[in-house]
């Protein structure tokens, strides 16, 4: 195994943290954005407010990671995924910003005139964002975009294909899945009248995620032949045949109650999808001709990313811990135990 192939792993792994946490942030804001009016959507926002607030900002951190990941060892393939991808990845972070503002802005407005306008852009911008990543996911899959010394792709078709709108849709879907089982817990020890209103939501959300997988299969075999028959070799099939047992045994999970192992099996759902998307592209960065050898940096490069890697995941690793321990642990008064502890 190269160094390239080692900074490859830990890109990824970077991707999938991403997708996981940050997901399950912007699936907050699908939920927030369909929870009903000023009145009967309060309880739902408080507990999204809640959820999200002590760490919707630290989550980018794998984001940032994931690009300076790229940018380093990889330079050709995101010079070339910058110049195809600019429009997505623009609306993409021109979601983030819109997205931080609502959230920021409506917990301060004083009027409702004015919560509901932040909160508009909370929501809205919580559906453009997972979307416009999943479109470029889906055009790098597909083959639409090439290396920056091949030229610039399709400014549109690059990202507006059937493939990569079948990828967005299903990025949403799963970042709304993630949200209502992670919601599911949460509404239990805050707010345990919300329970069985987040199960439901997390039980259609599984089932739109799976329905939306198994047609962006069907997309991806019309749409991107290459990649489909990639992904029916073994590790790939395997991948994806552990996202769907993982998905159907937190929708089991989901029905028991049991709302903490669901977060391990819903995240695994998740995670097997993208590793799945990964071991089928491997080992071209760009698809259909540019390999992780041909565009990865000089070793020593590669070496000097790898140790900077390790020295930043020490401190950063048990820091993020750290922050979710902190906020999700529950609150104690001095009177007894754990006040809406799990029993």
């Amino acid at each position: 195994m190269s160094a390239a192939d080692v900074l490859l792993g830990v890109l990824f792994a970077t991707v999938t943290a991403y997708a996981l946490f940050g997901g399950a942030d912007f699936g907050a804001g699908f939920w927030d954005l369909f929870a009903g009016g000023a009145r009967t959507g309060l309880r739902r926002r408080k507990l999204i407010e809640h959820a999200i607030g002590p760490v919707w900002e630290a989550n980018h951190v794998w984001l940032i990671f994931a690009v300076v990941l790229l940018w380093t060892g990889f330079p050709a393939v995101f010079a070339g995924v910058a110049a195809t991808m600019y429009i997505p990845l623009t609306l993409a972070a021109l979601g983030i910003i819109g997205r931080g503002a609502g959230f920021a802005f409506r917990k301060t407005s004083d009027t409702l005139a004015r919560q509901r306008i932040f909160g508009a852009l909370f929501a809205f911008s919580s559906l453009v964002t997972p979307f416009c990543f999943g479109a470029v996911a889906g055009g790098i899959a597909s083959g639409r975009v090439p290396p920056w010394t091949a030229g610039r792709g399709d400014l549109l078709t690059s990202w507006w294909n059937p493939t990569s709108v079948a990828t967005g849709a299903l990025a949403v879907a799963v970042c709304a899945y993630l949200a209502a089982v992670f919601l599911t817990f949460d509404a239990k020890r805050e707010d345990p009248a919300l329970v069985p209103q987040m199960r439901r939501l997390a039980l259609w959300a599984g089932a739109g995620t799976g329905a939306l997988a198994v047609v962006g299969l069907f997309v991806v075999r019309m749409d991107a032949g290459w990649l489909a028959d990639r992904l029916w070799q073994p590790v790939p099939a395997a991948l994806i045949a552990v996202s769907a047992l993982a998905g159907l045994a937190s929708i089991g999970l989901l029905a028991a109650g049991q709302y903490v192992a669901v977060r391990v099996t819903g995240g695994l759902a998740a995670a097997a999808v993208l590793w799945g998307w990964a071991a089928a592209q491997y080992p071209y960065l760009l698809p259909p001709v540019t390999t992780v050898d041909a565009t990865a940096a000089t070793p020593a490069v590669m070496r000097a990313t790898l140790w900077a890697v390790l020295a930043g995941v020490a401190i950063l690793a048990p820091s993020l811990w750290w922050l979710f321990r902190l906020f999700q642990a529950p609150v104690r008064d001095s009177s007894g135990p754990a006040a809406g502890g799990d029993r």
